[in-house]
């Protein structure tokens, strides 16, 4: 007996869930670039994959279908007009996950998810670390410069 593989619930209702992976598929299709959590990009990237193989048989069926699952007349224009155009070729794989460093707030796994062929060179390091807060000093150099002009200023007086 066939076993379907479960989606990703991402700790939301059936609605929001859906809302959630619709507005990522939209503005991945606008933008070709988006950062988010490893699980939304995984997610994603199964839902942008079955727009674009629908979208690639060009027909005005085709159209609604999508039309109706991503809710934005743009981004359907974009994938019919564009991607379409220049991904027509290739029989899938139309999007790449890079994951990056945990995000600094919570440490959630980050990655950004792009289409493949819109993709400037990947570099080898993606981004760097960010710095860590606990090391910086207290007061900034501007904030400091800025309190001793203030005290000079007022000792002139």
């Amino acid at each position: 007996m066939r076993k379907v593989k479960p989606a990703r619930k991402l700790g939301r209702t059936a609605a929001h869930r859906k809302a959630t992976l619709s507005n990522l598929s939209t503005q991945l299709l606008i933008y070709k670039r988006i950062e988010t959590t490893e699980a939304k990009a995984k997610e994603t990237r199964r839902v942008v994959e079955k727009i674009i193989t629908k979208a690639r048989k060009g027909t005005h069926h085709a159209q609604r279908e999508i039309f109706s699952a991503l809710r934005d007349k743009d981004a359907v224009r974009e994938l019919f007009e564009e991607i379409v155009g220049k991904i027509g070729s290739r029989p899938g794989g139309y999007t790449r996950i890079i994951k990056l460093v945990p995000r600094f707030g919570d440490a959630a796994k980050m990655a950004v998810i792009e289409l493949v062929d819109y993709a400037e060179a990947p570099s080898a390091a993606p981004v760097a670390a960010k710095q860590d807060r606990s090391k910086r000093v207290k007061g900034s150099k501007k904030a400091e410069a800025e309190s001793q002009e203030k005290e000079g200023g007022e000792a002139a007086e």
